[in-house]
């Protein structure tokens, strides 16, 4: 069973990654990327580090958050700087693994 959840955690962060990636792509090809709303955005599990689900979690990525649960920065792995290109890909994210794996997860974002 650890095993298994494991290898579904890591499937599961993976397809959020795609997600991700795909959704703030997707964003920038169609309205550009925007220069005047530079920001971060992430994705928050409400799981405790110290459970088979979050160190599954953060063994594919998650970190510790300071606000509690834990946190999973810029899962689209892009570059640019506008928030708002990033938050579509965390909250993409953030959908994907409430999906599959059941989870309480949302996007959170901050301005630069």
């Amino acid at each position: 069973m650890k095993e298994n959840l494991a290898q579904v955690v890591k499937v599961a962060v993976e397809e959020a990654q795609k997600a991700a990636a795909k959704a703030t792509n997707d964003f920038l090809a169609k309205h550009g990327e925007a220069h005047f709303n530079c920001g971060f955005a992430w994705v928050v599990v409400s799981e405790k580090g110290s459970t088979k689900m979050g160190r599954a979690l953060t063994a594919n990525g998650f970190q510790k958050s300071y606000h509690g649960g834990l946190e999973w920065w810029n899962p689209s792995g892009n570059f640019t700087q506008d928030m708002t290109a990033k938050e579509v890909g965390a909250f993409e994210a953030a959908r994907e693994l409430s999906r599959i794996l059941g989870v309480k997860a949302y996007c959170g974002s901050r301005l630069d």
